[in-house]
């Protein structure tokens, strides 16, 4: 029980019914949200499955049942009995599939026999024959032996409707025929399902002995004309334009899409972008518009003559190659054969320079990267440079000795005895030679690191000599202080240059540069001062300055 679906047996139900592998779950899939798995061989169904739809603002649930066999029914397995159970004990309209295009594996004959073992479990009920897979075979092209098995179903389905207080001329709505996968005839199977039900759940109410209760609280009054006057509806002017208007607005107007679809297509259309322009003439809307550059229209620079000039340059080419020129030919001068060899060779290397890079950019991810240190072919050694140079056509032997010169070996030399240690006479050390700066250097541990002094050149640094070296932080210093002076101006430092004072024999003679802004404190010692202020004649060159 607790794998069967939740079934509501008042509600309004559709029931499905056949033979296996008719389409009973695909039209199940088709009008409902159930997913009942469909596969191309039988009893794929094994259990009920239940699915809901709506018709007329009203809620259906729909059984999907699985196959049955016609066998006698003490030889039914429980999935044909769970088929048979629902169609014995559930009020609902019956829709009984037949497949008439025989691809389910039984004949449309076993199918009439099988309606006709099981029809007295639906005989109270709506039914509807649904004949399926329309697109394989139509109903009008089968044989007529299946016409008749197909006519005598019919007959009894509405049998079952005039049970059910049905008109007997309304054979329409008993046989139906659709296809599951066009889905044509999928939903009007389904609305007259729906209607069908809907009818004989009104009738059996209708017939009920409630029904006169009910009715007794309705009343259906109909007017009667008090005299033959005619009296035609009074609708408003305004209404009226109204109306009108709004019909006017719901006129269809024809968009670019649908002028694409009348004009060939997506591909064949092109839309206009110049049709909505406004223009005094519209003959002008479709004008070209000049290009204009620089000044210039752009059809000025277009040479009339340009396809006449490549079919010569293409003439051209061609005449070259089949006399076979040799690529090696630049300017029109042919190279000799050592400049050609030298091209070749430069376009090789080229060609293979061009390979290691693509080669090196396709497997940058996932190569991994070592260090300079563990790299042979990265690694700063005298071999590595002299195959270097050796490429380039140098002769690598200079750089290498100069390099061996300039490097400090240890291997293979013993650490010489410091003074201190080899005067053990007393006396014998004053006869000994005092060894040079450059050999004390050398003579040192190479445990510890070398130590240079401050004045002394080290190769590399770009001195001459010590004396240059010695005044290069001087001038660094002072170069950096007017930078270091401007950096401590002010927004309030409006242009304060610099105070000068020449103590002259006739007292303080003041320089002041241009824009010079004095605090009062200054000014204040400037006017205890005894200051003469002297002829410009004597100082021409303070032109520009201002004596106090």
């Amino acid at each position: 029980m607790a794998r069967l679906p939740s079934i509501d047996p008042g509600h309004r139900t559709i029931l499905i019914c056949g033979y296996p592998n008719v389409g009973k779950s695909s039209f199940i899939n088709k009008i409902t949200r159930a997913d009942v798995d469909v596969q191309p061989y039988a009893f794929t169904t094994k259990s009920l499955f239940v699915g809901h739809t709506d018709y007329k603002y009203l809620r259906y649930q729909v059984i999907d049942t699985p196959g049955i066999l016609d066998r006698p029914f003490e030889d039914r397995n429980i999935i044909e009995m769970c088929s048979i159970t629902a169609l014995a004990h559930l009020r609902a309209v019956v829709l009984f599939f037949l497949d008439i295009s025989g691809s389910c594996g039984y004949s449309i004959a076993q199918q009439a026999a099988l309606f006709h073992s099981i029809k007295s479990l639906f005989m109270n009920q709506p039914l509807i024959i649904v004949c399926n897979k329309t697109d394989l075979q139509p109903l009008e092209g089968i044989s007529e032996e299946d016409k008749k098995l197909v006519t005598e179903m019919k007959a009894d389905a509405m049998k079952t409707m005039i049970g059910l207080g049905g008109e007997a001329t309304n054979d329409e709505e008993v046989l139906l025929t659709m296809s599951t996968l066009t889905e044509e005839g999928v939903i009007a199977v389904k609305n007259a399902a729906c209607e069908r039900l809907l009818n004989q759940r009104v009738e059996s109410k209708m017939k009920s002995k409630k029904i006169n209760d009910r009715l007794n609280r309705f009343h259906v009054a109909m007017p009667k004309p008090r005299d033959n006057k005619e009296r035609s509806p009074c609708i408003p002017l305004a209404d009226l334009e109204a109306k009108a208007k709004q019909a006017a607005e719901k006129e269809k107007r024809n968009t670019e899409k649908d002028l694409e679809n009348e004009n060939g297509g997506a591909g064949v259309y092109s839309a206009s972008l110049k049709k909505n322009y406004i223009l005094a003439n519209d003959e002008w809307k479709e004008d070209a518009m000049p290009e204009i550059l620089d000044g210039h229209n752009v059809y000025d620079f277009v040479d009339p003559d340009i396809l006449l000039r490549l079919e010569e340059l293409e003439r051209e080419e061609g005449l070259r190659q089949a006399e076979g020129d040799n690529d090696f030919e630049m300017d029109g001068l042919e190279l000799t054969t050592e400049v050609q060899k030298t091209l070749a060779e430069i376009r090789k290397k080229k060609s293979l320079l061009i390979q290691q890079h693509r080669i090196k950019k396709s497997t940058a991810e996932s190569r991994p990267t070592v260090p300079r240190k563990f790299d042979k072919d990265r690694k700063f050694t005298t071999k590595r440079m002299g195959r270097q140079l050796s490429k380039l056509g140098l002769d690598p032997t200079m750089a290498i000795n100069r390099i061996r010169s300039r490097s400090v070996s240890t291997r293979g030399r013993r650490r010489k005895r410091s003074l201190d240690m080899d005067d053990t006479d007393g006396g014998d050390a004053v006869d000994m030679d005092t060894p040079n700066k450059k050999q004390c250097m050398l003579s040192r541990s190479r445990s510890r690191s070398r130590s240079w002094p401050q004045t002394e050149v080290v190769p590399g640094e770009g001195f001459k000599d010590s004396t240059q070296k010695a005044r290069a932080p001087q001038k660094a210093n002072k170069s950096n202080k007017m930078r270091n002076r401007n950096a401590l101006r002010g927004e309030a430092d409006r242009g304060g240059r610099l105070v000068r004072c020449c103590i002259m024999h006739h007292g303080v003679c003041l320089l002041l540069e241009k824009n010079l802004v004095l605090s009062s404190l200054v000014r204040r010692e400037i006017a205890a001062c005894e200051i003469m202020q002297p002829a410009s004649s004597q100082f021409p060159h303070f032109s520009s300055c201002v004596f106090v």
